[in-house]
């Protein structure tokens, strides 16, 4: 017989507040601020934001209206559930609201004290996601991370925002100074009506010193600057600033034996093809070994084939000691082709993740935790790295893309960290967390 326990009711302990998470919570109240039309906070990670803005969005919502329909968009529908909507659960079921989940509408009912409101969730994930808001008629609209979501939709988000007293709730933490929502946003606060709240990490008490000295350690450059400092600062200059030979270039001992093993590689048709060979060693990644071809740059200025370069692979495992069945390939997830024809030799091949950015940010955080290093043999790889460049072009229209140039070993690289390092370390106690 199984003796069943009781489910026990998850409950929401509040920290006490900051003043600048007091200010989320209580501007719409206050003679100075309520008539302003949105809130607006920005600034370092990890600073409280979202939890107050979502608890204040809610109360002012249940608060001023009744049988209203209300939105709330995340990046995606799952990032929006996992960040916002779950702990908002919590402290609201703390507070004696009743909540209604409906996961197939994408909507939950709130009410308490005979109120009842609606509100919808969404994702921002692209151009498209603006049609999936026509037709609402909204009396406010909260967003999580709306630096992330394309214009387009915010446009037409805010604009069904139309019941008399309708308010705004927007947070992110900072990208370029040209992105769009600073420039036609916080840029023109007082042409918006709205009052912007800037907040560091410092603005939340349930953080102590030793976590936050922990996240100010995993970010350097740009990345710093903006997740820790809170500036909306712009990509400019070497991407890989922070590389210093003098630290993460290591030979290991030619009998060293790896706890676990890879290879990455970045594949071009014209463009250059690198195959970096991956090794796990007490905790550190090193890249013991790389093959770099570009047919640009040979004497004969030709171009190898799907099979050429299957062969070049064979002859780079061989030389490596590797075996095919046991070590993966992490392949550019565009090429194709060369997939089918590696597949065709035996071997394992895994499509890399190919999100840049956070790519190029994890790498950086592990190069300066001393998680990756690299053998003297990658000579392209630092060629390369003291060359690529953030795009400057890009940047004035807001945007962060590295230039497309000296970057086929630095992707490989990159394939490498997201697609195993990353998921490595957040499996072990090595990893810090992001």
């Amino acid at each position: 017989m199984i003796n069943r326990q009781p489910r026990q009711t998850v409950t929401f302990k509040f920290q006490p507040f900051s003043r600048r998470q007091m200010q989320v919570l209580s501007w719409w109240r206050y003679p100075a601020t309520k008539d302003k039309y949105m809130v607006i906070a920005d600034g370092s990670i990890r600073a409280g934001k979202t939890v107050v803005m979502s608890m204040s969005f809610v109360l002012w919502s249940m608060h001023t209206f009744d049988r209203k329909q209300f939105g709330m968009a995340g990046k995606t529908i799952g990032s929006l559930r996992r960040n916002v909507v779950g702990p908002l659960k919590q402290m609201l079921a703390s507070r004696g609201f009743h909540l209604r989940d409906n996961r197939a509408e994408n909507m939950i009912t709130i009410s308490r004290g005979g109120k009842e409101n609606y509100y919808y969730l969404f994702g921002g994930k692209d151009e498209s996601s603006q049609d999936l808001v026509q037709g609402l008629t909204t009396a406010g609209f909260f967003f999580d991370e709306i630096a992330l979501m394309p214009e387009s939709f915010v446009n037409q988000a805010t604009a069904r925002n139309s019941v008399s007293g309708a308010k705004l709730w927007m947070n992110c933490n900072p990208a370029g100074p040209f992105h769009w929502f600073k420039t036609k946003w916080i840029d023109r606060i007082d042409e918006r009506n709205a009052l912007r709240l800037h907040f560091l990490m410092t603005d939340n008490p349930s953080m102590d010193l030793e976590t936050r000295q922990r996240y100010e350690s995993q970010y350097s450059g740009v990345f710093y600057k903006r997740y820790i400092q809170g500036l909306w600062v712009m990509a400019e200059g070497i991407i890989y600033s922070n590389f210093n030979p003098a630290k993460m270039v290591v030979d290991l001992p030619a009998d060293t034996v790896y706890e676990q093993e890879a290879v990455s590689i970045d594949y071009g048709t014209m463009n250059a093809t690198a195959f970096k060979r991956w090794s796990l060693y007490r905790g550190v990644w090193y890249s013991t070994d790389e093959y770099y071809y570009s047919g640009r740059d040979s004497e004969t200025n030709t171009q190898l084939s799907d099979e050429q370069y299957s062969d070049e692979l064979e002859q780079f495992y061989l030389r490596n000691g590797l075996e095919k069945s046991g070590v993966p390939v992490i392949l550019d997830p565009s090429a194709k082709s060369f997939k089918v024809a590696l597949k065709q030799r035996g071997f394992r091949v895994r499509n890399a993740k190919n999100n840049v950015l956070d790519g190029i940010r994890s790498e950086m955080s592990l190069m300066d935790e001393g998680k990756i290093k690299w053998s003297s043999k990658c000579v392209n790889t630092f060629r390369e790295i003291n060359s690529y460049i953030w795009d400057e072009k890009a940047a004035d229209r807001g945007e962060d893309k590295p230039v497309k140039q000296h970057d086929h070993a630095c992707d490989a690289d990159r394939y490498m960290v997201e697609t195993v390092i990353v998921p490595y370390f957040k499996r072990s106690y090595f990893w810090h967390g992001r």
